[in-house]
């Protein structure tokens, strides 16, 4: 009954699809092509062509327009690109999101400067003005990549399900952790890899294996429920480091589109890094907590619906392998 109980948690932990639009975070990129001149790029997710979030940039004063801004829908988003030019250039001037408040989103932002330097920040509801800097502080740094790094780790359906089905495999809470540190070395080691340019692999095929590996562990499941253990419940731990390398592939993805500040490169994958360990600590320990007074409902239910959650996150990770597939 404890991994039908486990299994509830998804429901309560995961973020709901209705709404994954406003999850998302709108980004602001600032490419400086010649002195006190930047190329702007501003994406704001949409809801469908037509409706995107109520979000506006408000640059500094003295900024200047420099033409039109080109807008267009792109999937489920939209983009406006556009050009301005302050005197001075952009350093000591404040930029605000506004809108902020209204939505459930944040709005990250990277600012490259013609020096090869560049800096990262996050916008939120509470602070959402930022006071460009000459370069930013280590504090700052550490402090935008981890919570980075958390936000994506609890936004992230599919590793979530991933560690969920290990929790359900697993038993003791001794074998979990060893399971789960193992899971942590490996997508550490890849995501440290692939970010610092050591090794490449191609995004699409990399997400669609992450998806199958999903598949794998919700079959193991099954299994398990039928009396035949499955090579995760003998060797967890080899199974969770194997397919954590590929999940460390997946988050060096999401950390290549935010990029890294030139000058704290080692400090931002550090803190981005923790921030997905922060994250997913949270999830287990919320997960293990919440199922102990499940157990108690899940107790009278028949021994057939043990197997459904597993059937629920097995067909959710198919229907994203072949949704991934058909994009390569």
């Amino acid at each position: 009954m404890r991994r039908v109980s486990l299994a509830l948690l998804a429901c309560l932990l995961l973020p709901v699809p209705i709404r994954a639009h406003e999850l998302r975070p709108a980004y602001l990129e600032l490419r400086e092509v010649s002195p006190e001149v930047y190329d702007v790029l501003w994406k704001v997710p949409a809801r469908g062509e037509g409706a995107r979030l109520r979000l506006d940039v408000r640059f500094p004063e003295g900024t200047e327009i420099l033409g039109e801004p080109v807008g267009v829908f792109v999937g489920d988003a939209h983009l406006q690109r556009g050009r301005i030019r302050r005197a001075g250039g952009l350093t000591g001037g404040a930029i605000a999101i506004d809108g902020l408040a209204e939505t459930l989103t944040d709005a990250l932002f990277r600012l490259e400067r013609v020096d090869g330097t560049s800096l990262t920040h996050r916008f939120t509801a509470d602070a959402p003005t930022y006071v460009v800097p000459a370069s930013p502080s280590l504090g700052q740094v550490a402090w935008t990549y981890l919570g980075l790094g958390v936000e994506h780790i609890l936004l992230g359906i599919d590793h979530l399900l991933f560690v969920l089905a290990l929790i359900l495999i697993v038993k003791g809470r001794r074998k979990l952790l060893v399971t789960v540190t193992a899971f942590t070395l490996a997508h550490s080691i890849t995501l440290a890899l692939a970010t610092l340019g050591f090794v490449r692999v191609p995004g699409p095929p990399v997400e669609a294996i992450i998806a199958l590996s999903i598949v794998f562990v919700a079959s193991e499941i099954v299994h398990g429920e039928q009396g035949r253990p499955g090579l995760t419940a003998r060797y967890p731990w080899i199974v969770a480091f194997i397919f954590g390398l590929l999940h460390g592939f997946g988050f060096a993805g999401a950390l290549a589109e935010l990029g890294l500040p030139q000058r704290a490169i080692a400090p931002a994958l550090l803190f981005f890094n923790l921030g997905v360990e922060t994250g997913q600590i949270l999830f287990i320990a919320a997960a293990l907590a919440l199922g102990h007074p499940l157990r108690r409902v899940a107790s009278a239910w028949p021994r057939g619906v043990r197997a459904v959650p597993a059937y629920g996150i097995g067909g959710l990770a198919m229907f994203w392998v072949l949704q991934r597939v058909m994009a390569f």
